[in-house]
C-alpha cells in the first residue's frame, strides 16, 4: 500500500513515540524562535515531551489529539507523513502500548488497590 492511500488518523502516535523525538534538525533561528519557549526541551534540541508525549499535543492518544502549535511546529513533524515507515511503526506502538494498558485494567480486581 502507498502512503498516498493512508490519511491521517489524528492518533497522535507519532507524537508519543519518544521522549528523544522530535528534535530540531533544520529549523533556521527565526523559525525555532516562533515555537513558544513553553514546549521546547531544556536543552533546546527539540520538544519538550513528558514520558513518550510531546507537550505541544493535546487529546487522548489513539482517539484524537491536535497539536498547540500546528502553524510553527519543527520541520520533523511537517516531514511525518501519514503510512509512512515512522508512521506505521509509531502507530504500531500506540496500539502495543493500548493494549497492554487495557489488559492490565482489566486483570484489576475490583475494590482492590492497583
Amino acid at each position: 500500500m502507498r502512503t498516498e492511500d493512508f490519511d491521517c488518523q489524528a492518533c497522535g502516535a507519532c507524537c508519543a513515540y519518544s521522549e528523544e523525538w522530535p528534535r530540531f534538525s533544520l529549523e533556521s533561528d527565526e523559525d525555532l524562535a516562533k515555537i513558544p519557549e513553553a514546549y521546547v526541551s531544556a536543552d533546546l534540541s527539540g520538544m519538550r515531551c513528558e514520558s513518550d508525549r510531546c507537550v505541544a499535543l493535546e487529546g487522548t492518544l489513539g482517539l484524537h489529539v491536535g497539536c498547540r502549535i500546528y502553524a510553527v511546529r519543527p520541520i520533523v513533524c511537517r516531514d511525518c507523513m501519514p503510512g509512512d515507515p515512522e508512521c506505521l511503526m509509531a502507530r504500531d506502538r500506540l496500539t502495543e502500548t493500548l493494549q497492554q494498558h487495557l489488559h492490565g485494567a482489566a486483570q484489576e480486581t475490583p475494590g482492590e488497590p492497583s
